[in-house]
């Protein structure tokens, strides 16, 4: 057995309502997480929970695949330097004894999640994004911001991700990671459906005050 997240926009007030799923689990292999999704998806349908997407490399639904952090891009304003959110978010981390690691931003999404140093560098403190600065907390907010912007930029699947209710992230798990795309895009559709969501993306400053204060 396993436990997920489903991540459901909420349309009344700016945020996302987090159900806890527990499913069978069947195994760590593509396949086998393929069968996992159609689990917890199926039991999270007997809990009214319906028309969710999987937002994951292991997702069925090409879209899910695409709006992976390790796929999904996005391009800088100023320099129109292109990275995914995965390669983005490793290259932004601030830690103890160094970073960021810029490098990051140049290689793959794996090679970048996986680099030693953001293991050997101490403690995280904070992030760093070609120099704006994001603190620890709250713990999703440079993340959601990051992806976020990602998305708006990939007006395709911004407006495709809206034909969905629910989101889940096969890959990720609460009790060894924080941050998740899935609920990402749940805040994203919270967000559009209020119609805050350009208001919230003109600063950091205006994304922290519309979707955490």
């Amino acid at each position: 057995m396993a436990n997920r997240p489903i991540f459901t926009p909420n349309l009344e007030k700016i945020g996302v309502k987090t159900t806890n799923i527990d499913f069978k689990w069947h195994g760590i292999f593509p396949e086998q997480k393929k069968k996992s999704i159609t689990e917890l998806h199926h039991v999270a349908n007997e809990c009214g929970i319906s028309n969710i997407l999987d937002i994951s490399s292991k997702s069925e639904v090409y879209i899910g695949i695409q709006l992976s952090a390790f796929n999904l891009i996005i391009t800088t304003k100023k320099h129109k330097q292109r990275f995914t959110v995965e390669m983005a978010f490793q290259g932004s981390k601030v830690f103890e004894n160094g970073g960021p690691y810029t490098d990051l931003l140049y290689m793959t999404s794996l090679a970048a999640k996986q680099d030693p140093r953001l293991k050997s560098s101490g403690s995280l403190i904070a992030f760093r994004f070609f120099n704006i600065e994001f603190p620890l907390l709250p713990r999703t907010y440079f993340y959601d911001w990051l992806y976020i912007n990602a998305l708006v930029q990939n007006p395709t699947l911004a407006k495709d991700v809206l034909r969905f209710d629910s989101f889940s992230d096969i890959e990720f798990n609460p009790q060894h990671s924080i941050n998740c795309q899935a609920h990402s895009v749940a805040l994203y559709i919270s967000l559009y459906r209020q119609n805050l969501l350009a208001k919230a993306l003109e600063s950091p400053a205006n994304f922290l005050k519309y979707c955490y204060e």
